[in-house]
């Protein structure tokens, strides 16, 4: 009869998994609203360069969907829970800039350029932290911040002089 062994859930050190999730947890729930509010500002637009701008919001919320994604799978495979329900994202992250209803494609570009910088202000946090506690978590927040400055790059192209 063989003994059954023991698995640790993950590989990692307790201590760094937390520190990990510490600087992550910010950045999946940022990205989580942005999912819902780039997908607001996509059915909402208006204007000269809506179809332009109505598609390159769809193409945004499925980078932020992908890019929550990595980061609370990689939360997850250190062993902890992330906790992204509605609510908890409502509960933790600022008012997005997104209106409510209807608006001209150059406002909705600028809230969502808004709530862009302030997601990408938690991924160079969680990028300077992990350099400390978790290089592989690292390379998870600085591929966020490389596909989150190339969006933001996007819609700035549409309301640049």
């Amino acid at each position: 009869m063989s003994k059954a062994q023991t698995v640790t859930t993950t590989a990692v050190d307790p201590t760094v998994a937390a520190a990990a999730a510490q600087f992550l947890s910010p950045v999946v729930l940022g990205l989580e609203a942005l999912t819902v509010n780039g997908k607001q500002a996509h059915w909402h637009v208006r204007g000269a360069n809506f179809v332009g701008v109505h598609e390159l919001l769809d193409t945004i919320v499925a980078h932020a969907a992908d890019f929550a994604d990595s980061a609370a799978e990689r939360i997850v495979a250190l062993g902890l829970p992330i906790d992204s329900r509605v609510g908890t994202v409502a509960e933790k992250i600022a008012a997005t800039a997104v209106p409510a209803g209807f608006a001209q494609s150059d406002e909705l570009v600028r809230a969502v350029i808004s709530d862009l910088d302030a997601i990408i202000a938690d991924v160079k946090a969680a990028v300077d932290g992990l350099d400390a506690v978790d290089l592989t978590s690292q390379d998870v927040a600085i591929e966020i911040q490389r596909g989150l400055e190339k969006d933001r790059w996007f819609l700035v192209s549409h309301i640049a002089a």
